[in-house]
């Protein structure tokens, strides 16, 4: 006859058995779907960025050359 403690024991096994698989089940979603998609998005993102700092850049260069020019 299993005692209290043999029993509480089997029954942390077991949930530590299940919590183990819904992490494994988690990183594999993550590694499928989601890093994926963020090194997409993160790529455009990058992209968008550079092409509004170039434009930034532009107007700044464009008031220097006005400032001059008023001088």
């Amino acid at each position: 006859m299993p005692t209290e403690f043999d029993q509480t024991k089997c029954k942390l096994d077991e949930a530590a058995s299940k919590i183990e698989q819904e992490i494994k089940g988690v990183m594999k979603h993550m590694n499928e779907q989601i890093v994926p998609k963020i090194r997409t998005e993160g790529t455009q993102a990058l992209r968008n960025m550079a092409q509004e700092l170039r434009r930034l850049a532009d107007r700044m260069d464009d008031s220097q050359k006005s400032a001059r020019k008023e001088r």
